[in-house]
């Protein structure tokens, strides 16, 4: 056995190994998805965005996003998934500061790149979650400490990368990311930020594509995207009050838009992903 299951038939936890075959199509997983990359190289797609990565490297994906990986060499990896009911990330963040940072951030790379011995230590500690799940009963509580350890190490590298050192250095940038923050639920086109910045629409196009990897077009939709995932995942809210607290026109205007960017409806991505037990912290 390599994976566990709630009594509903959940995934709760599961470790597969690959060899060559690794995601070559789109696919979107109801559950987080970790992928530890121990040889090969490739293209990973994640929404609207793609990058090259070579092996040793970890991908992330959170729910529903649609992946694959193209252009593949001599790929060997190992697939980790969990679900949120399993280990919540957000109910964690404060021993795993990974929400906002390896899951959920449309501003970096969902990536870790590993030096030889970070890429023994991801070997280790898959080959232990490995171990423990084929044990006739596998220990909940020892696999949730050793998710949170690869969780933790994968944060603590993210955090002292040179790919998040480097996004310190565009001032223009940055404040384009803090205008989007403040605004995205108000203004979206891409002129709108352009004029705040001072700078043209095709000036803010070109320099979002060499600091992002994307158009500000595409930011603008996976932010206003990625709060709507929250409010579903993260409260009770019903689907009538998301879209308000969005500022959509209604419900259904939402669950169109919704749905056109995630190939899902909000119900169905409320459904597939579950409620955080988060959202009924804020009751007691």
């Amino acid at each position: 056995m390599n994976r566990i299951y709630s009594d509903n038939g959940t995934l709760l936890l599961g470790l597969e190994s690959e060899k060559n075959q690794l995601l070559d199509s789109p696919v979107q997983f109801s559950v987080y998805t970790v992928i530890f990359i121990s040889e090969g190289e490739g293209i990973y797609h994640a929404d609207f965005a793609s990058f090259a990565f070579k092996a040793p490297v970890v991908l992330f994906s959170t729910p529903q996003q649609c992946i694959y990986i193209r252009e593949t060499k001599k790929i060997s990896s190992a697939t980790l998934q969990f679900h949120g009911d399993f280990y919540c990330i957000e109910f964690h963040r404060n021993e795993v500061a990974c929400n906002g940072l390896l899951f959920n951030n449309i501003y970096l790379e969902p990536s870790v790149k590993l030096t030889d011995d970070q890429h023994s230590f991801y070997t280790q500690v898959t080959a232990n979650i490995a171990e423990e799940l084929l044990q006739k009963e596998p220990s909940e509580i020892v696999l949730r400490a050793l998710l949170q350890l690869f969780l933790a190490k994968s944060s603590s590298i993210k955090l002292n990368s040179s790919e998040r050192l480097q996004l310190k250095k565009d001032e223009k940038m940055d404040h384009f990311r803090i205008l989007l923050e403040e605004n995205f639920l108000t203004l979206h086109k891409p002129g709108d930020y352009a004029s705040l910045l001072s700078i043209t629409p095709n000036s803010l196009t070109k320099q979002c594509n060499n600091r992002f990897g994307k158009t500000p077009t595409q930011l603008i939709q996976e932010r206003l995207i990625l709060e709507a995932k929250k409010h579903l995942h993260l409260t009770r809210l019903s689907i009538k009050e998301i879209a308000f607290a969005l500022k959509f026109q209604d419900e259904y205007y939402f669950s169109r838009v919704f749905k056109k960017m995630t190939k899902m409806s909000p119900q169905m991505f409320r459904k597939t992903t579950g409620i955080s037990i988060v959202a009924d912290l804020s009751k007691e």
